[in-house]
């Protein structure tokens, strides 16, 4: 291992215990000795007091480190750590499959790199105006239109970096200290820390795999109080792949039509992706909802832009206004190429035309081979996505049982450390998506790396399944 290797994977490490995600040296089965050498010397170096010289120095400073309450409220990204954390030891030699992260594995089709490309080639590199290019809102105005049925003008269209820019502009824009953010779960992991940063209250929401992991009306109604602020709905969702229908949608917005004060955050990030007969819903589209709804989409997932960090938020101009002012002050306008690349992306057809279409058929036809694979396994519940490239399978017949060497899996969280040590994938925990029975897999990789990581995880349940409850 060299020594750009050992200093990433301390990086990682760092990350890991920071997010408290147990990094055991006992139980790392996969791991050479410069690995359980570099964890030893990680762990107890974070344990090592301070030397008092250094403690002196610091006392004599008076240098205040306390951090503001809103941070100390908002909880680590699991969902980033454990994917940082697979990458190093990847880096670092250890052959983990990772499929923790949401990136497809696809490179962004060549029409939208090309149109990147030649905006870099043609000097297309300087400032756009804050709420994004005119070129690009009215094209996203025409896509809203034409794919999704609802009317927008460009000034109620913000370009942001990123679809998460632009859902953490919309809680701030529109919550007030004590408001509550209702979220179903299981939910992205970022929702509920996004309502901490604007002083508002998460009020969570479970589902069951039972009914596909979808939002009970009559329990949304229950919980709605004066203090109700904004609904987060996410569909097809992350992380369960489930699609909300038309009818399930309309009950919803009869309740949120009974409360004047409640908006509605439709997070549509993953519409494109979605597979028959499920099909997509825009929240804003339903009767008396345009008025009450934010729609955020963006190009990472269905185009396979990650890297290219643009999303757009759509709505009211007098809350998307308020998230362009916050935008203003914070990054200003996103990028000069991406915003031309996604320009291209637009015009690729309906739904992302024959590129997408090629993605989502690789998408279910890996969707398909997990769902039989699962299936044949003991004990493991399955609620089978209608859209995104997720898995959310409740593993919870595992826990309680133990595996020598490494103990008893008592939670996700453990099996999911249990998986990565002795099955070498990378996958994460129900409970940071509000879901402690389930185990997210993200199926963004080949076939072929899914059909080896299934191998893995089947290897490393019958361990637990032959052993003895404890």
């Amino acid at each position: 291992m060299n020594q750009r290797s050992l200093g990433s994977l301390k990086m990682e490490a760092t990350a890991a215990y920071n997010c408290r995600i147990p990094f055991r040296e006992h139980s790392l089965a996969f791991s050479h000795r410069s690995l359980s050498s570099l964890h030893f010397h990680f762990t107890h170096t974070l344990r090592r007091p301070r030397h008092p010289t250094a403690t002196m120095a610091l006392n004599a400073s008076h240098v205040d480190l306390s951090l503001s309450p809103r941070v100390n409220a908002v909880k680590p990204s699991k969902t980033v750590a454990i994917s940082d954390l697979a990458t190093a030891l990847v880096q670092a030699g250890v052959p983990v499959i990772r499929l923790a992260a949401g990136e497809p594995d696809f490179d962004t089709p060549l029409p939208i790199a090309e149109a990147g490309i030649n905006a870099i080639r043609e000097g297309y590199t300087r400032y756009t105006p804050n709420a994004g290019t005119m070129e690009l809102r009215q094209a996203i105005c025409r896509k809203l239109k034409e794919e999704n049925g609802i009317t927008y003008t460009p000034d109620q269209v913000v370009v942001s970096n990123g679809a998460k820019q632009s859902l953490a502009q919309a809680v701030l824009a529109v919550c007030s200290p004590g408001d509550e953010v209702i979220i179903p779960a299981p939910f992205w992991v970022s929702y509920p820390e996004m309502a901490r940063l604007a002083d508002a209250t998460p009020v969570i929401l479970p589902t069951s795999i039972s009914d596909n992991f979808l939002l009970d009306p009559k329990l949304l109604e229950s919980k709605i109080t004066e203090r109700s602020r904004l609904l987060i709905l996410c569909s097809p969702s992350n992380p369960t792949g489930s699609v909300y229908p038309k009818v399930l949608l309309a009950e919803i917005a009869r309740i949120v039509a009974k409360h004047p004060k409640l908006l509605v955050l439709s997070d549509e990030i993953y519409e494109h992706i979605i597979y028959a007969p499920a099909t997509h819903t825009s929240f804003a589209s339903l009767p008396g909802m345009w008025d009450r709804t934010l729609t955020v989409n963006g190009f990472s997932k269905a185009f396979a832009m990650t890297g290219w960090r643009l999303g757009y938020i759509a709505g009211p101009k007098h809350f998307i206004a308020a998230c362009g002012k916050i935008q203003s002050q914070l990054t200003s306008g996103a990028s000069s190429i991406a915003q031309k690349a996604a320009v291209a992306a637009l015009g690729l057809g309906y739904a992302g035309g024959e590129p997408v279409a090629t993605m989502v058929k690789a998408f279910r036809e890996r969707r398909d081979f997990l769902v039989k694979s699962f299936k044949e396994i003991d004990g493991v519940k399955i609620s089978e996505p209608q859209g995104a490239f997720y898995l959310f399978l409740d593993f919870s017949f595992y826990y309680g049982r133990a595996a020598e060497g490494f103990g008893k899996i008592e939670d996700s969280e453990s099996l999911c450390r249990y998986l990565l040590d002795v099955g070498q994938v990378a996958l994460v925990p129900g409970s940071a998506f509000g879901d402690d029975t389930c185990i997210r897999i993200s199926y963004a990789e080949s076939l072929t790396t899914l059909q080896a990581a299934v191998e893995r995880i089947k290897k490393s349940l019958a361990r637990l399944s032959s052993a003895a409850l404890v």
